[in-house]
């Protein structure tokens, strides 16, 4: 079993900078490929960003060049530096792990961004 912890979110201004964290336990953190992804209200969610356990990494294009995604395994940690943040980044952010042995993916609960304008 895999937990997720998001934390970081709040409300911030257009173009200031937020850093998301999520903390894992209950697997072996360096193995598996860990990613961000958001869902505003009554769309779909989206993905923002991967890093797998090479650490390469991956980005949607809305983000490209603003947001970097980064971990540490020592922590357990997973975090997305997001910069320059628009209005249209507002959305639940969500913690996600994978695994090629694994059934499923496991999920954060969450963490809520909001970006006014």
């Amino acid at each position: 079993q895999v937990q997720l912890v998001e934390s970081g979110g709040g409300l911030v201004q257009a173009g200031r900078s937020l850093r998301l964290s999520c903390a894992a336990s209950g697997s072996a953190f360096s193995t598996n490929t860990m990613g961000w992804y958001r869902q505003a209200p009554g769309e779909q969610r989206e993905l923002v960003a991967t890093i797998t356990n090479g650490f390469a990494t991956t980005y949607a294009d809305s983000v490209m060049g603003r947001f970097s995604i980064s971990r540490d395994n020592a922590k357990n940690t997973v975090s997305l530096q997001m910069n320059l943040l628009k209005p249209e980044d507002t959305a639940v952010y969500y913690c996600n792990a994978r695994n090629s042995h694994w059934r499923n993916d496991y999920w954060g609960q969450g963490t809520q961004v909001t970006v006014s304008s």
